[in-house]
Order: structure tokens, then C-alpha cells, then sequence
């Protein structure tokens, strides 16, 4: 069984635009897959699409064996969601939003209460646990994206840029716990412009450009499907060096 199973996804907006052009994909459970691609490639919609934020024109998703699409409440539950953009309810506190998080996912109040206890911890916001989320930096916001993500134990966890415009610190902090969690049994999908971030993270990668998956494979394996020497070579091969320039190969991270 595929923790994400993905067969020929439409996504075709009123405009006529066509987001997805019949993508499909599979990531096994346990894996931590990346998807790379340059802005508008179809990242976000195949995401939302995922976690009902989306409604696909055509295509099957399940997760876990259930059906994402028509009957999603199982498949839902099995899911954690990153975003990129900051979506915290400004007038909650931390331990409020984690709490919050757990409820809508059926959590016991002994259980939620335990988790936010485990999670403020690991992401070493305990000190702040009743500060306002509205007066938070941004890196305690990031984290506390992530806490949130994992709160309900998801079995799959979708990581959309969870590392852009955090310190270096801070970066690798999460890059260690992600592997941990990975390293534990939670399958991870991970959407990033830093190639080594992918390079670094993840065991398999796909290409999506254009709303289509264009190739897959680990780093090595792309860099010999592209004939090239590295995975920044082959995807500066699939999206020239204008989108290059924005992905930020190897500036800050260590």
C-alpha cells in the first residue's frame, strides 16, 4: 500500500487554465520524497488538491488506500499539512492553536494536552506557550506551523517550503527533526527551492514542471537521466537559469 497514491490528476480551472495535465505519482510509505519544480509548475495545486483545499477536475488520490477525493474523511486524518504561507489565527496562543488542532481532529483533552506538552518541547516553545501568535518572530511562527502539522500523529506529513526565509539555525533544526520523525516511520512530501534541502532530505525526488511530472528518481538518478553531474545541473537543465537563479542553490544553508 502507497501512502499517496496519485493517478492522472486534472486540475482545470473555469479560466481554462489546467494546473495538473494528468500527473501521477506514488510515494511509499516511509519515504521522504521531494517534488521540485519552478513557480506555477503545479506544486500547491497537487498539494491542495491532496488536502481537500482543492477540488480536481479528474484523476484519483488516496492516501493510505483511502480516497482522497469522494470520501476523505479517513484520508484526511492520516494527514498533516505545513503551508507555506502562514495561516495562524492571530488571537490563539500557542498552546490555544496546538490544542485547537488536536480537537478538530478528535483528540481527547488528555491526549491534546499531552501532545502540546511533547511538541512545545521539541520545538522549544514551551517558554512561549501563552504568548499570542500574532506577536510571534517568524521562525517561532515556522515552527510553530510545523508543532501543528504533527499535533494529530498524521502518518503523512506535507512539508510545503517549511525552511523559506528562516535563519541557518533554525533550518537545520528542523532539518533534524523532519529526518527523525522520517526515521521513525512518518512518510514525508516535501516541496522546496533549495536544492539542497531536497539533496540533503530526501531519498526520491520528481520533477514537476508545466503541470506534468516530468521525471523521478533519486538525486544520482536524475543527474544521469539529465547527463549531468549533480541534481542542481539537472534541474537547471529543466528549468533554465532564470528560474535557477531563484532556487537558491547553495547560498545559506549548511
Amino acid at each position: 500500500m502507497y501512502a499517496l497514491a496519485i493517478n492522472d490528476l486534472v486540475k482545470r480551472y473555469p479560466t481554462g487554465t489546467e494546473a495538473l495535465k494528468g500527473v501521477s505519482l506514488a510515494i511509499e510509505e516511509g519515504e521522504f520524497y521531494g517534488l521540485l519544480g519552478p513557480n506555477g509548475a503545479g506544486k500547491s495545486t497537487l498539494i491542495h488538491c491532496t488536502t481537500g483545499l482543492a477540488q480536481p477536475t479528474s484523476g484519483s488520490i488516496e492516501v493510505f488506500g483511502h480516497d482522497a477525493v469522494h470520501h476523505y474523511g479517513d484520508a484526511r486524518l492520516a494527514v498533516g499539512l505545513a503551508p507555506q504561507e502562514p495561516n495562524l489565527d492571530w488571537f490563539l496562543t500557542i498552546e490555544e492553536s496546538l490544542d485547537f488542532h488536536g480537537g478538530y481532529f478528535g483528540m481527547t483533552r488528555k491526549d491534546r494536552k499531552e501532545r502540546a506538552t511533547e511538541l512545545l518541547d521539541a520545538f522549544s516553545l514551551t517558554d512561549k506557550r501563552h504568548e499570542k501568535t500574532r506577536f510571534l518572530s517568524g521562525g517561532m511562527k515556522r515552527r510553530l506551523i510545523l508543532a501543528r502539522a504533527l499535533m494529530h500523529r498524521p502518518r503523512l506529513l506535507i512539508l510545503d517550503e517549511p525552511t523559506a526565509g528562516v535563519d541557518v539555525e533554525l533550518r537545520l533544526e528542523l532539518w533534524h527533526y523532519v529526518q527523525r520523525i522520517n526515521q521513525e516511520g512518518t512518510t514525508i512530501l516535501l516541496t522546496t527551492h533549495y536544492l539542497e534541502e531536497a539533496e540533503q532530505l530526501c531519498n526520491k525526488i520528481a520533477f514537476i514542471n508545466g503541470g506534468e511530472i516530468v521525471a523521478t528518481g533519486t538525486s544520482a538518478e536524475l543527474a544521469a537521466e539529465y547527463d549531468v553531474r549533480n541534481l542542481e545541473d539537472a534541474y537547471l537543465k529543466l528549468v533554465g537559469r532564470a528560474e535557477l537563479s531563484r532556487a537558491h542553490v547553495g547560498t545559506d544553508a549548511a
